[in-house]
């Protein structure tokens, strides 16, 4: 720990691109772990009035590169550099990746350059249909790009192959790291009082689906297995998120005759205290990198049925160990799972247990230890 508590260079996390998703929220408990071991970061954003940033402790500087061109970002970033000379630089999307791996050009330094990739990008062109020509040009894209950088950390084994495929880097030069999503918070942010009338004490059970209504996660399925599993037990599902789809899926609740007992009420700040108290979450994404979601269900005991996608919910419920895996897309395998895992739970101990790895500080001190700034003698215990 000495090493560490010595450090006065400080870590460099650049997200100008800063939204409002999991990637950002995944930056911002990277900084917070690497605050609490007592390691200077820098955390450069695009506008300071965003989501999750609220949650950056102290021992964070954060800076608004303002919401300028790209090469009016980098002109920023090179100043920061010359400037503060930070021990390494952490991107996590490729407009950003490309910004920090254009200032490595423009500066002198020992600063170190990483790569943070969080979805099996073939993964992804594939489903949205692209041709194989544009992906063979986002390959091209990529492989520059990637092979630049002076380390690679992937948010899981699956992400890791899909850009050692991609860009032909060697494996051994990419490190996965468990997204740290288990927080001090989550726990307490689950116990927070919920008036909702479908949560009180002898309603039927909930079923939860969580995150952006749109293609990805595939909520459609999730609906019509859910037709399917009405058939046999009561239950009523609940879709927290937002996005493009809402009144699409509305639509297909009501077709099918479900209108009464399908809800999607938006976003909310403090999903955990919907989400603890379900009965099951489904995971019915067509493809992923390390949901999220999916790991802090398992954190509060909450029994799960994921899609075997590409990837991440096979490595998170260790191979089905942890809740079933199904095929992408098939409505009749996710009904089956969703029945089982009602009528048979996991105790919730053993899901909490599971996924232990994905806390904060463990995933913390393992960056600390891919960027070089701790002794592999002082590496986090599996």
């Amino acid at each position: 720990m000495s090493s560490v508590a010595s450090l006065r260079r400080p870590v460099c996390l650049f997200i100008p691109s800063f939204g409002d998703g999991g990637v950002e929220r995944m930056m911002v408990n990277i900084a917070r772990g690497i605050a609490g071991e007592g390691v200077p970061v820098d955390f450069l954003v695009g506008s300071r009035d965003r989501p999750f940033l609220d949650l950056l402790p102290g021992g964070v500087s954060l800076e608004a590169v303002g919401a300028g061109s790209r090469r009016q970002r980098l002109r920023y970033l090179v100043e920061y550099l010359e400037r503060r000379q930070p021990s390494v630089v952490l991107s996590a999307k490729t407009r950003d990746d490309e910004v920090a791996l254009a200032a490595k050009r423009g500066v002198n330094g020992d600063t170190r350059f990483f790569l943070r990739p969080g979805t099996a990008m073939s993964e992804r062109w594939r489903a949205k249909g692209q041709n194989p020509l544009r992906q063979w040009l986002e390959g091209m894209r990529l492989r520059r790009l990637f092979r630049r950088a002076d380390g690679v950390i992937a948010v899981s084994r699956g992400v890791a192959d899909d850009v050692a495929d991609i860009t032909g880097i060697p494996e051994d030069r990419i490190r996965v790291i468990r997204n740290p999503n288990i927080t001090p918070e989550l726990e307490e942010m689950a116990r927070a009082p919920l008036d909702h009338p479908w949560f009180g004490p002898g309603e039927p059970p909930v079923v939860m689906g969580m995150g952006g209504l749109r293609t990805q996660k595939d909520f459609t399925t999730l609906i019509r297995a859910f037709a399917r599993l009405r058939q046999v037990l009561a239950c009523r599902l609940l879709i927290l998120g937002q996005g493009r789809q809402r009144d699409r899926l509305l639509r297909l609740a009501d077709d099918l005759g479900l209108a009464e007992v399908v809800s999607l009420p938006g976003f909310d700040p403090n999903p955990y205290r919907y989400l603890a108290r379900s009965k099951l979450f489904v995971l019915s994404s067509r493809w992923e990198g390390s949901p999220n979601v999916l790991t802090e269900a398992l954190a509060l005991g909450v029994p799960v049925v994921a899609t075997d996608c590409r990837s991440g919910p096979a490595e998170i419920t260790a191979g089905g160990k942890l809740g079933p895996l199904v095929p992408v897309g098939d409505v009749a395998a996710m009904a089956q799972a969703m029945e089982q895992t009602l009528r048979n739970p996991l105790l919730a101990d053993v899901l909490r247990a599971g996924v232990d790895e994905y806390r904060m500080e463990k995933s913390a001190r393992r960056y600390l230890l891919a960027f070089g700034l701790l002794d592999e003698g002082e590496r986090p215990q599996s």
